[in-house]
């Protein structure tokens, strides 16, 4: 009876065989190690996408998602009850002004890790101090807190005031331009990732360049941004809304857009 050898058998002989045919040489290479080529450390596919930039700093890349234009409030909702339009009001086709006692609004999309523009102007008269002066807030995963305040010559707390991520990270430097201007935030944020039983994984991690500065670089955000007590990441969580804060004061908004990383 001829003995059958398994298919494993039959590489594993073929394999010595070729390794037996091999020719080795225990002489060094001219060069050692051997050069590289240009080509070998080239990577031509898939090729990368393009996306059109926009014509001026702060315009919308052609793969952004436009949240606010100035023309209407259709991507947002009404905090208190997201079944209702969005109560701000808009200013002259250009501009949305929060209306003090109204609520919030929240985008009808949920995001988790974007590129986010936002700007904002606080009211053009001066009122109040401290916290008390163009007060608002912009609310990532609905959660985490990007504090829009008025802080041009004006103290309160390092880590309420704007650039912050209230009460968890003071900014770098204080970049706020006075009431009568308009003031950037451009927003590189990572969404906190989560262990199958709900605990923490990754926190969140955000960069914020205000008014073109550094202000937040790659920090950990640990936890939601309450105002009493610890910060804390009490339940897991997905994709979620973007909020605007209705802290009392007719803070303004504009060109607001974002893209999905």
């Amino acid at each position: 009876m001829k003995s059958i050898k398994s298919p494993i058998l039959l590489m594993a002989l073929g394999l010595g065989l070729q390794m037996q045919a091999q020719d080795y040489s225990s002489v060094p290479p001219k060069e050692s190690p051997m050069p590289m080529k240009p080509e070998m450390t080239e990577i031509w596919e898939p090729e990368v996408k393009v996306v059109t930039p926009g014509k001026q700093l702060g315009d919308a890349p052609s793969d952004a998602i436009i949240l606010f234009d100035g023309s209407n409030l259709d991507h947002w909702v009404s905090q208190k009850d997201p079944s209702k339009p969005a109560p701000w009001k808009i200013v002259n086709n250009d501009h949305m002004e929060v209306v003090p006692g109204s609520g919030g609004i929240s985008t009808k999309m949920k995001f988790g890790d974007c590129q986010l523009h936002v700007e904002f102007s606080a009211p053009d008269k001066v009122e109040s101090e401290s916290q008390g002066r163009g007060n608002s807030g912009v609310f990532l995963q609905n959660r985490y807190e990007l504090q829009v305040l008025d802080s041009y010559n004006n103290r309160t707390y390092r880590n309420g005031q704007a650039g912050s991520i209230y009460k968890d990270h003071a900014p770098l430097v204080n970049a706020m331009r006075s009431p009568l201007e308009w003031n950037t935030y451009d927003v590189i944020y990572r969404a906190p990732r989560f262990k199958e039983d709900g605990t923490i994984d990754t926190k969140a991690t955000i960069t914020v360049l205000h008014n073109g500065v550094l202000v937040q670089n790659n920090v950990d955000i640990n936890g939601t941004t309450f105002y009493i007590g610890l910060h804390n990441y009490p339940e897991a969580h997905g994709d979620d809304v973007i909020s605007l804060q209705d802290h009392g004061n007719k803070t303004q908004f504009r060109n607001i857009w974002l893209r999905k990383l």
